[in-house]
């Protein structure tokens, strides 16, 4: 594929970053390498958010293909890419935008084997995985922080988002779900999405997920708003730019209910009221 790299002007491209972020700042974002586990729903999207703000540098990973059901909401499912593998189209979507962008792709995705591999040399670390791949986002966030690597994670919750950031020397996945080994897998996964939206601000409205099944409804606006706290919160942590506000801290905006909830929970997932959510939770899931 003819990527045009020669002809390709950086600091025009991205000139209109300028005024928000100084030219020494947009620089400096070449040289950051992300990582990006998971390239279908919130994936796709903060990879090519990342790249229009200026970030080159990326490892991403997918072991799945595009299917018509991925049509509502995953950036790179078209009529021309179903079957098509979501790391290798993404990839390609990234450098049609910058050609100079340096891609690395793990399509068996991402597991103990690699995961080292995967992590070395990342600045950044992005959780994009599918909700339901508990044990692989248990994995990926622990050895990030083990790492020293800030970690991210953006769930598309309702007509919302919900964000958690953990940063170096900070609790880990297990410290703040309250996750351990001897968990079943509906119980790994129920502390996570409790842990995620402790407000929750979508339970009025929102129907339909089964972890049965490991299906819920997805809005394409959801997965935006996503991009936009991941890229603002990737200028944030690595150009030391505004408080970033980590684990035990959660966010979660909510636009049809109008609502912005950031708190602090203390003792994470241990604390007697996430508990008793829990309980609830296993009832609450369920059509």
């Amino acid at each position: 594929m003819d990527n045009n790299s020669d002809t390709f002007n950086y600091n025009e491209a991205f000139s209109r970053n300028i005024g928000l972020l100084t030219e020494a700042e947009q620089e400096k974002l070449r040289g950051f390498t992300i990582a990006i586990p998971g390239m279908g729903g919130v994936g796709g999207t903060h990879l090519i958010s990342l790249v229009r703000q200026g970030f080159e540098k990326f490892k991403i990973s997918d072991f799945d293909e595009y299917e018509f059901k991925n049509f509502n909401r995953q950036y790179g499912a078209r009529l021309d890419t179903v079957g098509r593998a979501k790391a290798d189209v993404m990839k390609e979507e990234a450098l049609k935008i910058n050609p100079n962008c340096s891609i690395e792709v793990y399509r068996e995705g991402v597991s103990e084997e690699n995961i080292d591999r995967f992590l070395a040399g990342v600045d950044l670390s992005i959780d994009a995985l599918d909700a339901f791949q508990i044990d692989v986002r248990r994995l990926f966030i622990n050895k990030s922080v083990e790492k020293n690597i800030p970690v991210m994670t953006a769930g598309p919750i309702g007509f919302g988002t919900a964000f958690l950031i953990f940063m170096p020397g900070g609790p880990n996945f297990d410290d703040y779900f309250a996750v351990n080994d001897g968990m079943s897998y509906q119980d790994r996964l129920i502390s996570f999405f409790v842990g995620l939206v402790p407000s929750l601000l979508q339970r009025s409205y929102m129907k339909g997920t089964n972890l049965e099944d490991k299906r819920g409804p997805s809005s394409i606006g959801a997965i935006n708003l996503c991009a936009g706290v991941i890229t603002i919160n990737a200028l944030k942590i690595l150009l030391n730019k505004g408080e970033v506000k980590a684990v035990p801290y959660y966010h979660q905006f909510d636009v049809m209910k109008n609502k912005y909830a950031m708190k602090r929970l203390w003792f994470g997932n241990r604390n007697p009221v996430q508990k008793i959510k829990m309980v609830l939770a296993k009832y609450l899931v369920k059509d």
